[in-house]
């Protein structure tokens, strides 16, 4: 992944992903840049979803009342 794209926000790479399928949903696209683009859709999906697994795991501990991390489950309950 190119360092550019390191520091992009996940908002921005939505953004481009979103303009990359959009000229490939044309069809207007010769093959060979066709095929670059969806690598490059590829990488910008990759790297949303790395960043949206962080943010999850970031989401998994909050802090309690005690300062004490503890782990919830999607539904908002304590694990055990």
């Amino acid at each position: 992944m190119s360092e550019e794209r390191e520091h992009k926000t996940f908002e921005g790479a939505m953004e481009e992903l979103q303009n990359v399928v959009e000229k490939l949903e044309e069809g207007n696209v010769p093959l060979e840049e066709a095929i670059e683009m969806f690598k490059d859709g590829m990488e910008l999906s990759k790297y949303c979803h790395e960043r949206l697994q962080k943010v999850e795991a970031q989401m998994d501990q909050i802090l309690n009342e005690d300062g004490e991390i503890e782990v919830l489950t999607i539904e908002g309950e304590k694990s055990e």
